[in-house]
């Protein structure tokens, strides 16, 4: 048994809180080193003449990374309150591990183990119920639909003439989503995550100039308004985009500065090195990136808070807005974002928050700050495993497996899990314009624990590298869309809404990887249904044996909505999949 490579500690994604009664506990050990761990548990002031009174559950093998197991135990305190450990079976030890090490008899002894001292209500991570179910849609407005040209900036081109490029305008605008809003509903879409609509600069509105007022370009706060509401009467959210890391250039308070030097009222609004302050060659200023025209906000400054909590709250209050991504989370203090999730949830309880972080995302996601994060992670494994093939059926795996493991289950359950956006390349142009990985990829992402979020256009075949060539207008000629591809987006949609297990309610579980036919299959378990989902990402057809019994099962195609025979063999072209329902 390899000891350095047993891990726990209470809190975080190893020991949580997952509602008001229920604990979620998790041990990591060397790949295959273990062959069984229970968990020994009890009240810490539960003894006898003997000792301390615990008992013993067995912990399940959640799953497997590149180097590690991860087991997996819920347990229920009678009054609470929790000490625990773990007693780990070899195939040739057996040993006790707590908060002071290894044992080789149960000490009976609690402070021999790990703590949770109390289940405080208050401290359960509290995502929006309703995130679970919805499928997200994210707009680019200045490329979705222009719905009136007298709104149209100088040097408009005509919509779609030519391809994007960084200073480009096309006239989207809030009309245009107005008069589009029964296409989204046709797909089903139940939220749409806009990129930011504040007054700014460019066509992507992240360099903004004043946080209180709308871009000309998309209309104004009547029309605002109307489209919130529009987007409510048809059961659809609304999250916008918050810039609070920097601001634009020519944002007030900076131009300020730049007239005023060291006599402006806001020369602590930003992280000015030096003065004079100046933009050329270098800025002597932090900034986003390194880029002169978004200069660094101090968000830990009072009057900075102070104007960007009054941000947050006017547009939830005013507009009814259901949600803020915030851009380059990881970079604003902690302190700020705690603020900001008192601030915004006391306006709105169920408005939801979420991050724009890329990396291990564990600080932001304690149940202080985020409800979420943009799931950057989950997006990078289903890339390189279906559209790039660069990584094989078990290493896709074992990363999916990794991502899961980093974070508690009810954070997984609000996950933001996308697979392109404004920032990144289309992914038909990464699946190298293949139709049929682009399918897999969708498969997979909208029977995936989470909420998915599907970039504006991709349903219909939008390509294009990177920014710009991302941000192509949306195309609304049918006869220029991929229908074909439109209807397949939209069947996947409405099995999540049909089947629970299917979306968030379903237990994901890997039941098979194959590093030679470079097949999956996993299971999708809810009370009263278990989904299978078999997917050949290969260019081979392949027979399988799926590792399930479904003896007087009767199961169904659900794909197809057909009976099946009460077989486990299944032969599938290449990229074809299978997705079979058998009832509880």
């Amino acid at each position: 048994m390899l000891k350095e490579a047993i891990y726990h500690r209470p809190k975080n994604n190893f020991a949580y809180a997952y509602d008001k009664e229920t604990l979620h506990i998790r041990l990591r050990a060397k790949k295959a080193d273990l062959k069984k761990v229970y968990l020994l548990y009890g009240d810490p002031y539960k003894w006898t003449k003997d000792g301390w009174i615990n008992f013993s559950k067995p912990m399940t093998l959640e799953g497997s990374d590149e180097l590690f197991d991860y087991w997996f135990a819920e347990v229920k305190p009678e009054f609470r309150r929790l000490r625990y450990g773990f007693e780990l079976i070899s195939d040739h030890d057996s040993i006790f591990f707590g908060e002071r090490g290894f044992a080789e008899e149960d000490p009976r002894d609690t402070s021999f183990y790990f703590c949770f001292p109390f289940l405080n209500a208050i401290d359960v991570f509290n995502a929006p119920d309703w995130v679970k179910d919805t499928v997200w849609y994210q707009i680019f407005p200045e490329r979705f639909a222009n719905g009136n040209p007298k709104l149209n900036p100088p040097g408009t081109i005509p919509w779609g003439s030519a391809d994007p490029k960084a200073d480009t305008y096309f006239g989207g605008d809030f009309e245009g989503i107005i008069n589009n809003i029964d296409y989204l509903v046709n797909l089903g879409i139940s939220g749409i995550y806009f990129t930011p609509i504040f007054k700014a600069n460019t066509n992507h509105k992240y360099d903004t100039i004043d946080y209180m007022e709308i871009d000309p370009q998309f209309g104004d706060k009547k029309t605002f308004k109307k489209l919130v509401e529009v987007c409510h009467s048809n059961g659809i959210r609304v999250m916008l985009d918050a810039v609070f890391n920097h601001s634009g250039f020519y944002f007030e308070a900076f131009q300020d500065v730049l007239e005023k030097q060291e006599k402006s009222a806001f020369k602590d609004w930003f992280y000015l090195r030096e003065f004079p302050v100046q933009s050329f060659p270098e800025p002597n200023y932090d900034t986003f990136a390194f880029t002169h025209v978004m200069p660094k906000l101090n968000t830990e400054h009072p009057e900075v808070k102070k104007y960007l909590l009054e941000v947050a709250t006017y547009w939830i209050e005013e507009f009814d807005i259901d949600g803020w991504r915030l851009d380059v989370a990881n970079e604003v203090d902690h302190e700020f974002w705690r603020e900001f999730r008192k601030t915004v949830k006391a306006v709105k309880p169920d408005v939801y928050i979420l991050g724009e972080i890329w990396h291990d995302s564990m600080p932001w996601l304690l149940g202080d700050q985020f409800d979420a994060v943009m799931n950057y992670p989950f997006t990078n494994a289903c890339l390189e495993y279906f559209a790039k093939n660069n990584i094989n059926a078990e290493n896709f795996a074992q990363q999916l497996t990794n991502v899961l493991t980093s974070y508690p289950k009810n954070v997984n359950e609000v996950a933001f899990n996308l697979l392109g956006s404004h920032d990144t390349p289309r992914i038909l142009t990464i699946c190298d314009e293949d139709r049929n990985k682009l399918k897999l990829l969708l498969l997979f992402q909208l029977s995936f624990i989470g909420t998915p979020c599907l970039y504006y256009g991709d349903e219909i075949g939008l390509t294009g590298e990177n920014d710009p060539g991302c941000r192509k207008c949306m195309i609304w000629d049918k006869n220029e869309q991929d229908r074909e591809l439109f209807t397949f987006v939209k069947k996947l949609i409405l099995l999540r809404k049909k089947h629970s297990a299917f979306g968030n309610s379903g237990k994901f579980t890997f039941l098979e990887t194959n590093t030679n036919t470079n097949h999956i299959i996993y299971s999708k378990q809810s009370a009263d249904e278990t989904i299978i989902i078999v997917i050949n990402n290969s260019q081979n057809n392949i027979h399988v044996t799926i590792p399930f019994d479904f003896t007087g099962k009767n199961p169904v195609d659900l794909w197809n909505n057909e009976s099946l025979k009460e077989t486990s063999k299944l032969e599938l072209k290449p990229k074809e999949f299978s997705i079979i329902q058998v009832k509880q």
